[in-house]
């Protein structure tokens, strides 16, 4: 029986987001969801969460393209907003203009401000994946550690579903290969800071064309093994007024992110799994 969790990014983002998620949860092929602090929907997203308990839920960290909660994190934000794209982000924090200290305070607040609403957490990743990097990675742990979580999405695809998703673009896919680099660096401080992930994040590089077909392709080549828990990444939604107005590139790609979810549920030996049960192997 292959075990597999199937994550939601940006909870919170929009109401047809959280309208998505909480639909296919509802139909029994999304158990977990990670949902943004300080979004124009997060508080809608805060009550589904409280009020289904049986959908995990993480906190997914924003250090890009978005709105701080912490005051007095100048090298994060000016003009009370994030760098707006992950290059810009990069760029500044490898010219060393990016204090790791405000990175560990604003994930604090981001994970404490949804544990104070009630939502239990049940791991961390981060927006844009922007942990993958080393130097957000510790401080995201430190803060997350010191909030009592201990899981966190390991960013990577591996190679045998890199080479299952036929419909990414070159340029996605040289971007994922070659951030593959980082992974060994990544086991390395996960194992030093006493945290627990999966084996791997599938439909990194399908972002923006992960249809029914790729998710068949992807999991059918899943090695077959129970010892191993693997996350699926999606970004669905519903195409509306507020996702156009939101500052994304998955516009109608949400749409059909969401209606391929359903392929899930035609897949034989599968066991769909929350991060909760991850934590407690």
């Amino acid at each position: 029986m292959t075990r597999l969790i199937v994550n939601a990014d940006d909870f919170g983002l929009t109401g047809g987001v959280n309208r998505a998620i909480a639909e296919l949860h509802q139909a029994g092929v999304l158990t977990s969801a990670t949902l943004m602090a300080h979004a124009a929907a997060t508080d809608e997203a805060t009550e589904i969460a409280r009020s289904t308990p049986s959908l995990g839920v993480g906190c997914h960290v924003v250090l890009v393209d978005g709105k701080p909660i912490s005051r007095n994190v100048e090298t994060l934000a000016s003009d009370g907003n994030f760098v707006s794209t992950l290059g810009g982000f990069l760029r500044k924090m490898l010219s060393g203009n990016i204090r790791t200290e405000e990175i560990e305070q604003e994930a604090h607040e981001q994970i404490a401000a949804l544990q104070q609403c009630g939502v239990r957490l049940t791991h961390i990743d981060t927006h844009k994946h922007t942990h993958i990097f080393p130097r957000v990675l510790r401080p995201v742990l430190r803060a997350a550690r010191s909030c009592g979580i201990r899981v966190v999405r390991n960013p990577f695809e591996p190679a045998w579903s890199i080479r299952a998703t036929p419909n990414a673009p070159f340029a996605r896919r040289a971007q994922v290969r070659l951030l593959r680099l980082l992974a060994a660096q990544f086991h390395r401080i996960v194992a030093e800071e006493g945290f627990t992930t999966t084996a791997g994040a599938l439909g990194v590089l399908a972002t923006g064309t992960l249809d029914a077909a790729t998710v068949r392709s992807i999991v059918a080549a899943i090695p077959a093994s129970e010892n191993v828990v693997f996350e699926l990444v999606a970004h669905p939604g519903y195409n509306d007024a507020d996702l156009a107005r939101a500052n994304t590139r998955l516009l109608a790609s949400r749409a059909v992110e969401r209606e391929a979810l359903a392929a899930l549920r035609d897949i034989p030996n599968l066991k769909l799994i929350s991060f909760s049960e991850l934590a407690n192997n």
